[in-house]
C-alpha cells in the first residue's frame, strides 16, 4: 500500500506491515479502513484548525468592523486569509524570534 499526497510518495506499507496490521484489521476491509483512517486524521486536524482560527478571528472581525460573517467555512477562512493582520504560523513564529 503507497500513500501519496498531491502525486508525492510519502510512505509504503510493507507486506509484513500489512500483515501485522491485518492481524487487526480484517482483510476483507483492509483498504477502505486505512483510506478512513487517513480521512479522519486528516479532517481532525482540519476541525480543530478551524475551530481555533474561528474562536479567534471571529472577535478580531467584529472589532474591526466586519458586518457580515460568512457561515460557509470555506468563505469565512478566505476572509481571515485575506485580512492584512492574518499571519499562518510559519509568520507568527518568525515574529516571535
Amino acid at each position: 500500500m503507497k500513500i501519496s499526497v498531491d502525486d508525492n510518495h510519502l510512505y509504503t506499507l510493507s507486506e509484513t506491515q500489512k500483515k501485522v496490521i491485518k492481524d487487526y484489521v480484517h482483510e476483507d476491509i483492509f483498504e477502505e479502513d486505512m483510506k478512513r483512517r487517513l480521512n479522519w486524521v486528516l479532517m481532525h486536524i482540519y476541525d480543530q484548525s478551524f475551530k481555533r482560527i474561528k474562536n479567534e478571528w471571529e472577535p478580531k472581525l467584529k472589532a474591526s468592523g466586519v458586518a457580515m460573517i460568512p457561515t460557509d467555512n470555506d468563505a469565512f477562512a478566505q476572509l481571515v486569509f485575506s485580512h492584512p493582520e492574518y499571519k499562518n504560523r510559519k509568520q507568527r513564529d518568525q515574529r516571535s524570534m
